[in-house]
């Protein structure tokens, strides 16, 4: 596969990269429960202008990342770069708030004060998280909006439904954005907004996987039907596809079952046979599903960065993706390369 590929979103003006860069891990430290990772503020300098160099021309963020952080990372990593030749998306749900007895600009590598995340999808606070962001990233647009996690509260569906999504999609009428969906670990919710609202692209993290295919049945098909792109977020899982499973491995951050990792260990042992890397067949499973136009792993180092890369350019045979069905690990009907 060509992880260089550019493929449009939906029937928006949109095209990203097959593989993009997933911000998450470009958070620095927890700060005031915003997601976090430990990549050092240099060295996601150095991942993000290699992988522009290299040809990745897709960036994710948030500002829950880090509490604003990735996203300053990311602004000071592209500035200077031709802006019409990436695509950047960042999300709404969160706003920022000075965190009170945190660290200080000055004393900041970032030259970023510490802030805490707020949950809120009214649209004043959009428009305000939109601002923000902008400003974080310095740059004067973000070509993808999504809306973040509204399933962690209990007023979020509601609020997304009456104020978000409305402001966002009076926002790109006005061209200020280019595509707008949401970025969620589950699918149900988002299935709901693709009938009501009418999104253009969702980002999907760790449900549709190697691993784990819950959004296969009906999710995947519903985004093929109404020409709804998906980004696929964690295809790791958050470690168990991409790590040594004879040590403790995570599944959705969280410590994987023994069940879990006795599968991994089967989809591992499948790929050893084959003499195929199992990242190399998370990433090249989920690309071939039609609706997927890119996957965005993080990367903690410049060797992971170029080992995603190298995992979506190995050739994969045929015969791996039929012993996987044979063995019961990917449902049967599963699009493969």
């Amino acid at each position: 596969m060509d992880p260089f590929e550019k493929v449009k979103i939906g029937d928006t003006g949109v095209s990203v990269t097959r593989l993009g860069l997933g911000g998450a891990p470009f958070g620095g430290v927890p700060l005031g429960g915003g997601y976090f990772g430990r990549t050092a503020s240099d060295t996601v300098l150095e991942i993000v202008r290699r992988a522009h160099h290299i040809g990745i021309r897709y960036f994710d963020t948030a500002p829950l990342y880090g509490s604003g952080r990735s996203e300053v990372r990311y602004g000071r990593a592209l500035d200077g770069i031709d802006r019409s030749g990436f695509v950047i998306s960042t999300k709404v749900g969160r706003i920022l708030e000075p965190l009170p007895g945190g660290t200080s600009a000055e004393d900041s590598p970032d030259g970023f004060a510490d802030y805490y995340a707020i949950n809120t999808w009214k649209r004043d606070d959009v428009l305000r998280s939109i601002e923000d962001s902008l400003t974080r990233l310095k740059t004067d647009r973000v070509e993808i909006i999504f809306v973040h996690d509204p399933d962690v509260e209990e007023f979020g569906e509601r609020q997304a439904m009456d104020e978000a999504f409305p402001t966002l999609i009076d926002l790109k009428s006005q061209g200020v954005i280019g595509a707008i969906g949401c970025g969620m670990n589950e699918w149900q919710m988002p299935a709901k907004f693709i009938r009501e609202v009418g999104i253009d692209v969702v980002l999907l993290a760790g449900r549709y996987t190697l691993l784990d295919h819950d959004a296969q049945a009906e999710f995947m098909p519903l985004c093929e039907e109404r020409g709804v792109s998906v980004v696929i977020g964690g295809p790791y899982n958050s470690g168990i596809l991409a790590r040594d499973l004879s040590g403790p491995v995570t599944f959705d951050y969280e410590p994987a079952s023994a069940d879990l990792v006795d599968c991994a260990k089967r989809l591992k042992s499948v790929c050893d046979r084959h003499q195929v890397d199992l990242k190399a067949a998370a990433l090249q499973f989920v690309l071939a599903h039609p609706a997927v136009v890119s996957v965005i792993p993080g990367a903690q180092t410049i060797d992971e960065l170029e080992q995603n890369i190298a995992m979506v350019q190995s050739e994969i045979p045929s015969a791996l993706w039929s012993d996987m069905k044979s063995e019961m690990l990917i449902p049967p009907d599963s699009v493969t390369p």
